[in-house]
């Protein structure tokens, strides 16, 4: 059976030009698919389709990852790296990624008719789920966003999850919305769990549960539309700075992942967790990883405090340390494949890195120094590889001198 709807969410996020680099896009395929899998080895397939849900969870995803942690092209990206980085192994995962962004969205029914029949689904109503929840959003809610991206992730259960972007042009800002296929729900009525963003003023909400009458005259052709009622919306709204500020950041905790990783002594700690020879800036990036993967939702409130994991494309809040992400990628992969053949004590490693981490947290009270975090990390830089999409731009050829003819 297919469940139905329920909308777990959207976040408003700035416009944010252009694209992720190939040196970057090659190791967030390889990263998102790890801490993909990691949450399925831990917790299932629903477990990661009800983190994909959280905007707030999704967020600090694409941050450890190593995008700009509130622009954009963080949906697009991130649902990207997944796609490459799951379907080739969805048979053996479970895991389907279909749709994306423009035309690749218009081939989503095709898409899931496909994972239907190696499933054994309900492929009809795995496409209906997916057309009503863009047109719920694109023309039941009139709010200013025009659906670009529309991203469905299925199980091999037929429990699902959508993630989908608009963009309004007049305000220079992304929405993006979240699905979940948690509860029963029915599709022309109350859908949505909630709603993120900044305030729009009255807008028209045809699923509004007060809309019946609404929707009922509209069937009977009447075309006269009532006034739509106000819903109560939360609120999530990525700041229109682009760099990353303090006050973005919960220090207490970011300090505790920074303590894990320069405090000798914890250092030491940390190599029983079976980490051995990993230096304190890839157990930093781990600690941060680690808490992705096994972190309460309450965690994920400030999702700029992930973009110290592997800094970001566009040197916010620094550039990316490549030597950094390529060990990242190798400890978690090297644990992963461990497990694969029974040995699952690494991976237990990680869990008991983030219960470190919080113990840290709330024993030792550390709280960082934001500004001198990022000192740190862009003196270090150099020697980790430090890469940004500003070290990919040509320098300009000078233009040849011109002869003057006397």
């Amino acid at each position: 059976m297919v469940l139905a709807m329920k909308r777990s969410g959207t976040a408003d996020l700035p416009l944010h030009g252009g694209h992720v680099p190939a040196w970057l896009a090659e190791r967030m395929t390889r990263l998102g698919a790890a801490i993909s899998e990691s949450i399925l080895y831990h917790y299932g397939p629903s477990e990661l389709l009800t983190r994909l849900s959280d905007p707030f969870w999704f967020q600090a995803f694409g941050s450890v990852m190593g995008m700009d942690w509130h622009s954009s092209g963080i949906t697009t990206s991130v649902m990207g790296a997944l796609k490459r980085g799951l379907n080739p192994r969805a048979h053996e995962l479970g895991i389907y990624i279909c749709g994306g962004r423009g035309r690749h969205s218009r081939r989503t029914p095709d898409e899931l008719r496909a994972v239907a029949e190696e499933r054994s689904l309900d492929g009809e109503a795995l496409v209906r789920a997916s057309r009503l929840t863009a047109r719920v959003d694109n023309n039941a809610i009139a709010d200013g966003f025009q659906i670009y991206l529309h991203t469905f992730v299925v199980a091999a259960s037929g429990e699902w999850a959508v993630v989908q972007q608009g963009m309004n042009e007049a305000s220079r800002l992304a929405r993006r919305y979240h699905w979940h296929s948690a509860a029963v729900r029915d599709f022309t009525s109350e859908p949505h769990t909630g709603i993120v963003g900044e305030r729009q003023g009255v807008i028209m909400n045809l699923v509004d549960r007060h809309a019946a009458p609404a929707q009922q005259a509209m069937i009977a052709a009447t075309r006269e539309l009532p006034d739509a009622t106000l819903q109560e919306f939360r609120r999530l709204t990525a700041p229109g700075h682009h760099e990353v500020r303090a006050e973005d950041v919960d220090l207490k905790r970011l300090g505790a992942a920074l303590a894990a990783a320069y405090e000798r002594d914890l250092r030491d700690f940390a190599s029983l967790l079976l980490l051995e020879n990993v230096g304190p800036r890839t157990l930093q990036s781990l600690a941060l990883i680690a808490e992705v993967v096994h972190g309460a939702p309450t965690r994920f409130a400030d999702p700029a405090r992930f973009s110290f994991a592997l800094g970001g494309k566009d040197r916010h809040p620094f550039p990316v340390p490549l030597k950094t992400y390529d060990q990242s990628i190798s400890v978690l992969r090297g644990s992963l494949d461990a497990a694969k053949l029974g040995d699952g004590e690494k991976m237990e490693g990680f869990r008991r890195l983030d219960r470190f981490v919080r113990a840290v947290e709330e024993r030792c009270h550390p709280r960082a120094d934001f500004d001198a975090a990022i000192a740190h990390e862009n003196a270090i830089s150099p020697a980790l590889g430090g890469r940004s999409v500003f070290d990919d731009k040509k320098p300009r050829k000078p233009k040849p001198a011109q002869l003057t003819l006397w």
